[in-house]
């Protein structure tokens, strides 16, 4: 490994992320105290739900990069997998929401279940041991397949074994599979059963879209701020900001789709136990976040990503990623506040959703930068390093 490709000096930033997580916690534990208990679980999760797709997002950017090759992928891949191996935190971080489980989830109250005989009947499935359960099925599969991903990839800067880009090309085959298939189940207990008498065969797909564009703009953010000084700015061209400019613009497609389809459904449906989720979160305050949202998460960054220069531009291109990323929360927060506040909009105790985010973010952030200050930036003994850099210079500049 060479010297001249690790990573510029990140404790200012881990220290920075840990100072704002912990003040964050620290506040978020005040709201527990003096505000309400049951709102500070009712925050967390929304916290929770961003970073965990950041996490999750990247495992599958990483395995499709594996799949797909390209210069685009080559150099992010010590982002994504940096981002991979916060999954210890993302397990940590769920233990919250097991033990808030009752001021979450309708389903764990005897007495919600007497009132609610459709709920009732689904108790086999929604119930907390086994909700539990299938929480580490979640989270084991995640662990393992980054697990791996990760082992292989410093072997592979240690060694040069050629051998070992295949084993990470044909793990990541039948892991995409399993990742799309456990973050389908996963948004389904965690969130969506968060109303349980509501169900949407496209929920688990929308997250499987939002939480690997999150991770993509994300991605992007660090990137165009790492390829600003020393290795990476003799590595990173302007083609490969376009390649992941167009990737974004592609996940911002895929996820309006889904999010469109499903309101296409269950409106033309027009039934009752349906449609009652959308009137909730289109009138009030709750109607104008979700025109903000079709606005800024979609149609903004649809028309300016189809500028070739803007994408080819890392100082522009980042501005698209984070509006992306602050879009994501604000489409969080319609997509599951209203399910604890039912008709009104929680202005008083809001702030906790606010804060929530910053907090979870603050500690995940810490230990992304350790992570990231771990290994060198680049992995330099890929068999397509050199010719697929060469090419990218050639074109790229």
């Amino acid at each position: 490994m060479s010297a001249s490709f690790n990573p510029p000096d990140l404790s200012r930033f881990r220290r920075l992320a840990a100072i704002v997580g912990g003040v964050g916690m620290v506040l978020l534990l005040i709201g527990a105290v003096i505000v309400d208990r049951k709102q500070f679980f009712q925050a967390y999760i929304v916290g929770f739900a961003f970073w965990a797709g950041i996490a999750v997002g990247s495992l599958a950017l990483l395995m499709l990069q594996h799949l797909t090759g390209g210069g685009w992928g080559l150099v992010i891949r010590r982002v994504l997998e940096a981002s991979t191996r916060t999954l210890p935190m993302v397990v940590l971080l769920f233990i919250p929401i097991i033990i808030g489980a009752s001021s979450l989830y309708e389903w764990t109250n005897k007495e919600a279940l007497e009132e609610h005989p459709v709920v009732k009947g689904k108790t086999p499935y929604l119930n907390l041991p086994f909700f539990s359960v299938r929480a580490v099925i979640y989270l084991g599969i995640w662990f393992v397949l980054a697990f791996f991903l990760n082992k292989w990839s410093l072997e592979q800067d240690r060694t040069g074994d050629r051998r070992l880009a295949k084993n990470m090309r044909l793990l990541s085959g039948p892991g995409m599979v399993l990742l799309i298939f456990s973050v389908t189940f996963a948004a389904i207990d965690w969130f969506m059963s968060l109303e349980p008498e509501w169900s949407s065969t496209i929920y688990g797909f929308i997250f499987v879209a939002s939480w690997s564009l999150s991770a993509l703009a994300f991605t992007i953010a660090v990137m165009a701020n790492l390829s600003k000084e020393e290795p990476m700015n003799r590595i990173v061209a302007p083609l490969h900001f376009h390649d992941l400019g167009k990737l974004l613009l592609a996940l911002v497609m895929l996820w309006a789709y889904f999010a469109f389809s499903q309101f296409l459904i269950i409106w033309s449906g027009n039934l009752p136990e349906e449609i009652h989720w959308y009137l909730v979160r289109m009138h009030g305050a709750w109607g104008v976040i979700i025109i903000t949202v079709a606005i800024l998460h979609f149609f903004a960054p649809f028309l300016f990503l189809l500028s070739r220069n803007l994408k080819r531009n890392p100082h522009k291109l980042v501005i698209i990623a984070g509006l992306v990323l602050v879009m994501r929360v604000i489409d969080l927060w319609w997509m599951l506040v209203p399910a604890f506040s039912r008709e009104h909009f929680p202005l008083a105790s809001f702030w906790m959703f606010v804060v929530s985010p910053l907090a979870v973010g603050g500690l995940w952030l810490a230990y992304f930068f350790w992570e990231l200050s771990k290994r060198s930036l680049i992995p330099i003994n890929d068999p397509q390093f050199e010719s697929v850099l060469e090419q990218q210079h050639s074109s790229g500049h």
